[in-house]
């Protein structure tokens, strides 16, 4: 498994992301999640990212039993600021909730430190000073080893890193999202900053196995995104053709082109596709074996997928999870 650099943290060049095991992609299994994250360690791969609000809770126990004796194998990441009481949520980056949090985090997990913490969403309503003041402490106790950060704009990074070093940011990237793009990957460069993309494979999307949104299981979030809705989903499932066009030709899938994409958009990018089943998660690592060349991402860059795509990220109140 290759290696990259995410600020000081090394982690594998591909990461998993835990959610969709015990939420929002509709029914899971234990079993078969547990057995996922053993595979993908046994494979190489490091980095495992969860979230408190993810369940909420119970994804944080479930890779916490999947990781229970292999912890020296794992690059632990996690988050915090998103409360969820029923149906609401909320974002709280207060230092008195993130002290909290990261205790919670641990105990759910059953380890002594987090090797990357993330600020979820940051709050409006607390200065970031005063919340990643509560991180540095949780950094000098060694509960902490690294920080991050997700989905902030530009200014609110500058002024968390001032802080304390951010060492990566995650960010929703792929070739049907590219805003980070515009901003945020030229600051990260600026910064040393590592940026882990989410849903590298637009939720499934560019796997080019959703044809209908008749598809999605009771409980997947995708059945009221705007992007997987009406016209939209038509629209966006003639641009993913083209995707499945450029795989073929490739001799690959189309997740693995749209993996080896974002894979190569430079050293300092790890995506995290997230699956619960090891059939996608070994499909998925076929990707670091696609090497694209510089006419393929040309060819890519020529696609109306990068600048066509039909409707929001988020329906509303959604840019509050993912």
């Amino acid at each position: 498994m290759r290696t990259r650099n995410l600020g000081a943290l090394s982690t594998s060049a591909l990461g998993l992301g835990c959610m969709g095991m015990s939420e929002f992609y509709g029914a899971g299994d234990d079993a078969e999640s547990i057995a996922t994250i053993h595979r993908a360690l046994d494979l190489g791969v490091t980095l495992l990212d969860t979230a408190d609000m993810y369940g909420p809770f119970t994804n944080e126990q479930l890779v916490g039993r999947a990781i229970a004796g292999r912890r020296d194998q794992v690059v632990l990441a996690t988050k915090f600021g998103i409360q969820r009481d029923g149906g609401t949520r909320r974002i709280n980056g207060s230092p008195e909730y993130v002290r909290r949090a990261v205790d919670a985090s641990l105990q759910r997990l059953g380890v002594d430190h987090i090797d990357l913490y993330y600020q979820h969403r940051v709050d409006p309503t607390v200065p970031i000073e005063e919340t990643w003041g509560a991180l540095a402490e949780a950094v000098a106790a060694g509960k902490v080893r690294h920080l991050g950060i997700s989905e902030a704009g530009p200014q609110s990074v500058r002024r968390a890193h001032a802080v304390h070093p951010v060492t990566a940011g995650q960010y929703e990237y792929s070739l049907w999202s590219r805003d980070p793009e515009a901003e945020i990957l030229p600051l990260f460069r600026e910064l040393g900053i590592g940026l882990v993309a989410y849903s590298p494979l637009g939720r499934g999307f560019l796997s080019g196995e959703i044809t209908s949104p008749d598809q999605f299981e009771p409980g997947d979030f995708r059945a009221s995104n705007p992007r997987f809705q009406g016209e939209n989903f038509q629209r966006n499932l003639d641009l993913v053709t083209e995707v499945k066009q450029l795989a073929e030709a490739k001799g690959c899938t189309p997740a693995q082109l749209a993996l080896a994409w974002v894979l190569a958009q430079g050293e300092d990018v790890v995506p995290i596709p997230g699956t619960k089943r090891r059939t996608y998660l070994e499909q998925n690592l076929g990707a670091l074996d696609v090497e694209l060349t510089a006419d393929d991402l040309a060819a890519i860059e020529k696609l109306s997928i990068g600048r066509d795509v039909a409707g929001d990220r988020y329906a509303e109140m959604g840019s509050v999870g993912k």
